[in-house]
Order: C-alpha cells, then sequence, then structure tokens
C-alpha cells in the first residue's frame, strides 16, 4: 500500500469509513421500517435487523482497536479494513436475501465498497473483493425471499415500485460514494499539502543550518587577521604618539582599533548565535524604540519618513530586540537599495488586534512576478554582484516565523514594493517555537 510519510491512506480514510458503516446500518434499518409501516411491505424486520447490528458491533470495535491514542507507529490495519469490506459485503447479501434478492434495487451499494477498496486498499485486494461482490450478487438469483411489490414492471402496467426503487437505490449509491470517496480525497490531498510544506521548513532549516555553520567558520576564520590588525594599530598609535608625534596618523589608528573591536564583537554573536537571531533573550522594547533604533542606524534624514498610527508608540513588544532592529534596517537597506536616488522611503507601524505590522515602502522600479515568488529564498539577490548575498530577507522571514509573525511582499513594476512585517504583541510560547 503506498503511504506517505509515517501516516498511510488507510489511516486517513479509516475515521470516514467509521462513519459510513453506521449511515448505512441506520438506513438500512431505516429503509425496512418504513417499507413496512408505510408501504405495507411485508418483510422479517427481526432478521433484517441483525446484519446491520452486526456491522455497528464490529464499528464499535473497530473505532475502539484504532483509536489515535492506541496507534504507535506505523498504521498495520490496512488487511482489517479489507475484512470490514468482506463482512459489509456479506452483511448486505443477507439483508438483500430477506428482501426481494436480485429484484431488490438496494443491491447496487455494492458498488460503494467497490469503490472505496480502489480508493483505499491495493488492486488485489479490490480484484478480491470485486469477485466476491460478484459471486454474492449471484447467489441472490438462487437464494432469496421473494417481494411481489419489488417484481420488475413490465410495459403498460405503470412504474411500479420496482423502478422507484431502482432511481432511490442509484441516488443513495450515487450520494455515498459522492461524498465519502470525495472526503478521503479531500483528507488525501490536505495530508499531501501538508507534507510539501513540512519538506519545504525542513529544507528552510537545513539551509539555516548551513548558514549556522558558515557563519561559526567565518568567526573562527577572521579572528586571528583582526586580532593581528589590532596589533599593528596600536603599534603605529604608539608610533605615532611617541615617535613622530603625528595627530593625524595617531586619529586613524584609534579610528582602526575601535572597528577592530567592533568586527569582535559581531563576529563573537556570530560565533555563539550562528544564523539563529533569536538565540537573543527577548526583552521588553515599545514600538516607539524600536523605530528610532531602526532611524538611528540610517544617516537618511528626511528620506526615511516614519508614521505611527496615534496610541501606537508606546504600546510594549517582548521580543529579541537585537534581531528585530536588525531586521526592521535589513528592509529599510533593501527599500534604499531599491529606490532612486533622494526618493522618500515610509516606515509605517500599525496596530492590528493582537499584532503589530511593520511596513517599508519604497519608490523604486517594483519587482516582476517572478520575481517575487523566489524573495527570501537563500542567496537569492536582484542586487549587483557584490552588493549583496541574498540572505537579509531569508534572514528576517525566519525570524518572523520562529516568534509567530510573518513577512510578505507586495510589489508591482513601476510602482515600488511594500515589505510588511507582521509580529505578535503576546511571545510566542517556548515549545511553540
Amino acid at each position: 500500500m503506498a503511504q506517505s510519510g509515517s501516516v498511510s491512506i488507510p489511516r486517513i480514510a479509516l475515521p470516514w469509513i467509521i462513519r459510513m458503516r453506521y449511515a448505512m446500518a441506520a438506513g438500512q434499518i431505516v429503509a425496512a421500517v418504513l417499507l413496512q409501516l408505510v408501504l405495507g411491505v411485508d418483510l422479517p424486520l427481526a432478521w433484517i435487523a441483525l446484519p446491520p447490528a452486526v456491522v455497528a458491533l464490529s464499528n464499535l470495535w473497530l473505532g475502539w482497536r484504532f483509536l489515535p491514542s492506541r496507534i504507535h507507529g506505523e498504521f498495520t490495519g490496512t488487511s482489517l479494513i479489507g475484512w470490514t469490506f468482506v463482512l459489509d459485503i456479506f452483511c448486505l447479501t443477507a439483508i438483500l436475501m430477506l428482501s426481494g434478492g436480485p429484484t431488490n434495487p438496494f443491491s447496487l451499494l455494492y458498488l460503494v465498497h467497490i469503490t472505496l477498496a480502489a480508493a483505499i486498499l491495493t488492486q488485489r485486494q479490490t480484484w478480491w473483493l470485486g469477485i466476491l461482490a460478484s459471486a454474492c450478487f449471484a447467489l441472490l438469483f438462487w437464494k432469496y425471499r421473494p417481494v411481489p411489490q419489488l417484481s420488475m414492471s413490465h410495459h403498460g402496467t405503470g412504474s411500479g415500485w420496482h423502478l422507484i426503487g431502482m432511481w432511490l437505490g442509484f441516488t443513495v449509491t450515487a450520494a455515498l460514494v459522492t461524498i465519502f470517496s470525495g472526503k478521503i480525497s479531500e483528507l488525501l490531498r490536505g495530508h499531501e499539502e501538508s507534507l510539501l510544506h513540512m519538506q519545504d521548513e525542513l529544507a528552510k532549516k537545513d539551509r539555516l543550518a548551513a548558514l549556522v555553520t558558515l557563519a561559526a567558520g567565518a568567526a573562527h576564520e577572521l579572528s586571528t587577521p583582526l586580532a593581528t590588525i589590532a596589533v599593528v594599530s596600536k603599534e603605529l598609535e604608539h608610533y605615532a604618539t611617541r615617535t613622530v608625534s603625528d595627530v593625524a596618523i595617531a586619529a586613524d589608528s584609534r579610528l582602526i582599533r575601535t572597528e577592530v573591536d567592533r568586527c569582535r564583537e559581531i563576529l563573537v554573536r556570530m560565533s555563539a548565535e550562528g544564523a539563529e537571531p533569536a538565540g537573543e533573550a527577548p526583552e521588553t522594547v515599545t514600538i516607539g524604540e524600536l523605530l528610532s533604533l531602526a532611524q538611528d542606524a540610517f544617516g537618511l534624514g528626511d528620506r526615511l519618513r516614519i508614521v505611527a498610527e496615534e496610541n501606537v508608540q508606546g504600546v510594549t513588544l517582548t521580543l529579541p530586540k537585537r534581531a528585530v532592529r536588525q531586521a526592521l534596517i535589513a528592509l529599510i537597506g533593501n527599500a534604499c537599495d531599491a529606490s532612486y536616488d533622494a526618493s522618500p522611503i515610509d516606515l509605517t507601524a500599525s496596530r492590528n488586534c493582537n499584532r503589530v505590522r511593520f511596513e517599508v515602502r519604497d519608490s523604486g522600479s517594483g519587482m516582476a512576478p517572478e520575481t517575487l515568488r523566489h524573495i527570501g529564498e537563500p542567496f537569492f539577490t536582484t542586487k549587483e554582484p557584490g552588493r549583496g548575498m541574498g540572505l537579509g530577507v531569508f534572514l528576517v522571514r525566519n525570524l518572523a516565523e520562529l516568534l509567530g509573525g510573518q513577512l510578505k511582499f507586495e510589489s508591482a513594476l513601476g510602482k515600488g514594493t511594500t515589505a510588511t512585517l507582521e509580529l505578535p504583541l503576546i511571545p510566542v510560547a517556548e515549545d511553540a517555537v
């Protein structure tokens, strides 16, 4: 039997098979009672009620046996479902023998079991069920209890109960096949979509793990040349102050050492956290503080226009402040690169129920739909070589998802691009992350 991951098709279909068997058992009893009480058809109701009772009892055991809490590991009930269909065919045959045999139009219900078997079981099991159903239907021609009202209608004698019953039998069979087969197909499609989503998430985690390794390796490799630069700059400062007394050289050497210390801090953070920005401890910060931190990182002056809705700036968030600040900086930086010189960039903050939304809008050339579909993939960039690695949006999107939010892009050629970062006001629980 074909399976998807650790969840097989029979395991997905089993709950709906149980519902279908209950519906068919109840429908058989109700139909027999209506025929006798309303239409006056003489039927042995006590004997007819036995096969549906057997189906209901087997259904109770089937539901108990395969409760989700009792299934551990791979589902092994495929053969049992096949035997369940065998029992259903025998019970249906018994009912038809007691209620007109081949003249009973509800013999079409054999097709329900064959249709479901074709969707759930193996081809070999389906063939055996088809042969069994055909043999049972043939048996009805030899052994059955006649019902005069269901005898074949002849030309000129009216429509007859048989023709009406054929229509009802066809309608019921078509409804059962449509409802239950359609539902099982819908469940299988949903399961397939969830698997594709899971595979995509696993691929993203693999790429993120590769970035962690890359970041840690880069931090280790760069520590030695940075230490050398720090030593040389210190010697240069000592030479400029003690030997030749050059103030400009001394100031430049101090600047070099300051930048080296900054690089060291970044590398220490990279080696400790890798590409996992959410590894930072959450802090309480207001939206206004985040906007100010993002604005201070750019010398854009009036070009960066920050707009916050009323009563939004004082709203507090609990999140990794430095990581979110870097995310906003990355989005603003992308907007600057995509915009024309001196064109404005809008940073808007708003609140929607229990979420806060940051929108970064530029007035650049925009992106085509094909490009927009690839935004967020690692190492994908529309910038010129040497101006970006294509990791900024990827890391921002991972941060947003880890915090329980999302990152969306809207763009059109010639109309600019809007990046929307949504974050929850209430922090996500650790086990959810």
